[in-house]
């Protein structure tokens, strides 16, 4: 399925997500909250996936109140095959559709090399990078079954270029493989209109980093990955990513897949 041509469209055709349905895992804080609000700002049916059932639920009434447009909040584990199929099946069903697919859901704990377990070693790659996989594969076979374009956008890291600081060896092993299986994603749904592209964030003020700013434990590691180069002078917040995000799901990014995008703030270009 070759792309459509969009040269005759204005921009805000192009920016426009309509009546498009999108699926934003881990949704109902941070970064994945401000990117189900901007893509609900222009049009588009959100739903709100998170393994907390009730703040999903509250953040969708929040983007519905907001924008006017539906959106649901459903409980997902999406490092569980079931779980996630069980949300595909309710989206499907309750919205429409599915044209949008992002795999923001992700943990970032820091444990030290020789103190890392066999155990949280798994969980991180099974909700960062099994996680990712699971959320695409299933978002896939419902877009190739309804024969419909559509755009799978996975977050990365910047600790997928480069490890920071100490204490992430689970963390940047995840992020890396996100990078990579972004590459597969976009060979092997190109030929049926999905695109798929990933973005590489730096460090985000989000609830979750600010929860480990105070861990005692981890104040020497957070203050050697502040201490980083800033060419633009700050962090970014949760809607710097989402304006990305943006992008990468309207036609804007037409032509663009397999690619990751740095959302970065110019720290690898000093690193």
């Amino acid at each position: 399925m070759a792309i459509v041509d969009v040269s005759s469209r204005t921009v805000s055709e192009l920016l426009s997500l309509r009546g498009r349905v999108a699926v934003v895992t881990g949704g109902a804080r941070g970064i994945g909250f401000a990117i189900a609000s901007r893509l609900a700002e222009v049009g588009a049916h959100v739903a709100i996936a998170d393994l907390d059932k009730v703040a999903a639920a509250q953040a969708a009434a929040r983007i519905s109140g907001s924008h006017g447009h539906p959106c649901i909040g459903v409980e997902v584990d999406v490092a569980n095959a079931r779980s996630v199929s069980a949300l595909v099946d309710r989206v499907v069903e309750e919205l429409g559709g599915l044209r949008i697919w992002v795999n923001n859901a992700g943990t970032y704990p820091i444990t030290p090399l020789l103190e890392l377990t066999e155990e949280e070693w798994d969980r991180v790659i099974d909700v960062n990078l099994k996680g990712t996989f699971l959320g695409a594969r299933e978002a896939a076979k419902r877009m190739i079954v309804a024969g419909t374009p559509g755009v799978i956008i996975n977050i990365a890291s910047t600790a997928g270029y480069k490890v920071h600081a100490f204490g992430c060896a689970h963390y940047a092993s995840s992020k890396n493989g996100v990078r990579a299986l972004t590459k597969a994603l976009a060979a092997e749904l190109g030929p049926f209109g999905i695109r798929a592209l990933a973005i590489a964030p730096m460090t985000t003020d989000t609830p979750g980093i600010q929860e480990v700013r105070k861990s005692p434990a981890l104040k020497d590691v957070m203050k050697h990955a502040d201490a980083r180069p800033k060419p633009l002078g700050r962090d970014a917040m949760p809607d710097d990513i989402a304006r990305v995000a943006l992008f990468c799901a309207s036609d804007l990014s037409l032509i663009m897949t397999g690619g990751t995008l740095l959302a970065e703030g110019g720290e690898l270009a000093v690193m």
